[in-house]
């Protein structure tokens, strides 16, 4: 039994929201919250590289894929770790990714869950359109930058949300402003605002800035989530904060 569902998408690429589902999904856990990480990224996966999950295999018993155990509280499943090779391009068309993504959705032996943190590519293709289909009860998490360019894409987003009748949980605005690894005060490199502006546009709930921290990209490419090493900076407090937001709003 999995109690809440949530497809974390964007309207573009590059705007950090395979960090957010990472980061949402171990503050949930690092709370006591059974969560678990499903990366739908069919061509780009990058959850196993952030949390130093590559090159490891998911088993199966009888039909059903058995998660990764990342910890106690943590599973992780991803197309990466059932392909086995990363460096391998998938070059499938429609029909053959949706019946992927059914196949992750349906033959996952989760056990129950109290969190399942979705991580889908960006834009509104095939993928995102599967889940909104097949998963009952799932509620998006959207992530956008500050920009204006990057607005416009999360607009579209919002509309397809609205247009395929899927609950939209709250706006994330992330790399809102950047953290001086030398003075540590914030720098509004990308503006900052424009999530928060847009989420009052569309009468949705906004669920926190989150600043850009030169160390969150160091500890992603090393495979080490940034709670670990980091709980009492501005990013690990902004993430907290979504995840009660997150958890306030949860059938648990």
């Amino acid at each position: 039994m999995i109690k809440n569902k949530l497809l974390v998408l964007s309207g573009k690429g590059g705007v950090g929201k395979s960090t957010v589902s990472v980061h949402l999904a171990s503050a949930l856990s690092e709370q006591g919250f059974s969560t678990g990480l499903l990366d739908i990224d069919l061509h780009g996966p990058s959850i196993p590289k952030m949390l130093g999950l590559t090159g490891k295999r998911v088993t199966a018993e009888g039909s059903y894929l058995i998660p990764i155990s990342y910890s106690n509280n943590l599973k992780v499943i991803s197309m990466a770790n059932i392909l086995g090779d990363e460096q391998t391009a998938v070059i499938w068309r429609g029909p053959r990714k949706g019946g992927a993504i059914r196949q992750l959705l349906g033959d996952v032996q989760w056990g129950p869950l109290d969190f399942l943190v979705i991580d889908a590519p960006p834009g509104t293709g095939d993928e995102s359109l599967s889940i909104a289909q097949l998963i009952p009860g799932v509620k998006a998490v959207v992530v956008t930058t500050p920009q204006e360019v990057a607005i416009q894409d999360v607009r579209r987003s919002l509309q397809f949300l609205r247009k395929v009748s899927l609950p939209i949980l709250g706006v994330v605005e992330n790399m809102s402003g950047l953290i001086c690894p030398h003075c540590h005060k914030k720098i509004d490199l990308f503006k900052q605002g424009g999530g928060e502006t847009l989420a009052r546009e569309w009468e949705i709930p906004f669920l926190g800035q989150v600043p850009l921290e030169p160390a969150l990209v160091s500890e992603a490419d090393a495979g080490k989530p940034f709670f670990q090493g980091h709980k009492d900076s501005p990013v690990a407090e902004a993430f907290r904060r979504m995840s009660e937001q997150v958890i306030r709003t949860s059938q648990l």
